[in-house]
């Protein structure tokens, strides 16, 4: 009776588990930064229109996208291919955000890069779990 594996070649299996970390890490390091601002000051990146929209200051704006982020970054964790689409939609709303403001157009570029491996494993992950690939008997 044949063994089955999720991943058709375990050069997959290794991409998506270092894809899963990195994104499952990354956004909870810079999630809890945004508390601390050992890194840097995030309200720099903060667009002023959005200010405007909400009635908190700019540092609890960002604490809450701190939240957030970290929020996003378990998911990925927790529920690779849902978390993955959820972490690829908030970089691209950073970008966006971003673009809005005119400014650091070298992180929009990086965001949107990620965002795009993010979207792209996640519908890989989408259609392996659709296949299911016999390993050969030893």
């Amino acid at each position: 009776m044949p063994t089955f594996t999720p991943y058709p070649a375990p050069e997959l299996q290794v991409s998506e588990w270092l894809n899963r970390l990195v994104l499952g890490l990354v956004p909870s390091v810079a999630g809890l930064d945004k508390f601390t601002n050992l890194l840097m000051n995030w309200e720099d990146y903060l667009n002023p229109a959005v200010l405007n929209l909400t009635p908190l200051s700019g540092r609890a704006f960002i604490q809450v996208v701190g939240l957030i982020q970290i929020a996003a970054s378990v998911l990925v964790l927790a529920r690779p291919r849902p978390g993955r689409l959820v972490v690829s939609a908030w970089l691209t709303c950073i970008a966006t955000n971003l673009i809005a403001c005119g400014t650091y157009l070298d992180i929009v570029m990086r965001n949107l890069v990620m965002a795009i491996g993010a979207f792209t494993l996640a519908n890989l992950l989408a259609i392996i779990g659709r296949t299911k690939v016999a390993e050969p008997r030893q």
